[in-house]
């Protein structure tokens, strides 16, 4: 089998230190409106797109949340051989068809300014489906094996 291009293992402990700022940023901006004082843009224009007022606290938590995630996504394990290679596109195979199934299932029941909602977590649901369930498939293996 053709081995994958993929970061080296140093980088997944990387995206796991980075996702937990980055989500608890997330929730409070999210929860309870939090907002990073310097990261705010005010500058009067007469564009069509208005910046006036703006801060960039959700797309940091946004990009820091996908950042982390691809980083934990895509790095090698300790040993990668071939078994690990075949889970890993299995899970991402897996991943991508339960998203969908979400996707659908919440296009027919979820209107409205809610569907936004829908559509931001989203961005998150194959990487999060993806790395429960290839960490679920090496517990088993390695459990199997031991």
């Amino acid at each position: 089998m053709k081995k994958l291009p993929l970061l080296p293992h140093i980088y997944q402990r990387v995206g796991f230190l980075l996702f937990i700022p980055f989500l608890l940023l997330g929730i409070a901006y999210a929860s309870w409106g939090y907002e990073i004082p310097w990261l705010s843009y005010s500058k009067p224009s007469q564009q069509i797109i208005d910046f006036n007022n703006h801060n960039f606290t959700d797309e940091l938590a946004l990009a820091g949340l996908i950042v982390s995630l691809l980083l934990i996504s895509f790095s090698k394990e300790k040993i990668e051989d071939e078994a690990i290679q075949f889970f890993r596109l299995a899970s991402l195979q897996w991943a991508v068809l339960v998203n969908y199934l979400i996707l659908i299932l919440c296009v027919m029941l979820v209107y409205g300014s809610g569907f936004l909602s829908v559509i931001l977590y989203n961005m998150f649901t194959v990487l999060v489906i993806f790395i429960v369930r290839f960490r679920f498939v090496l517990f088993q293996h390695n459990k199997s094996n031991a």
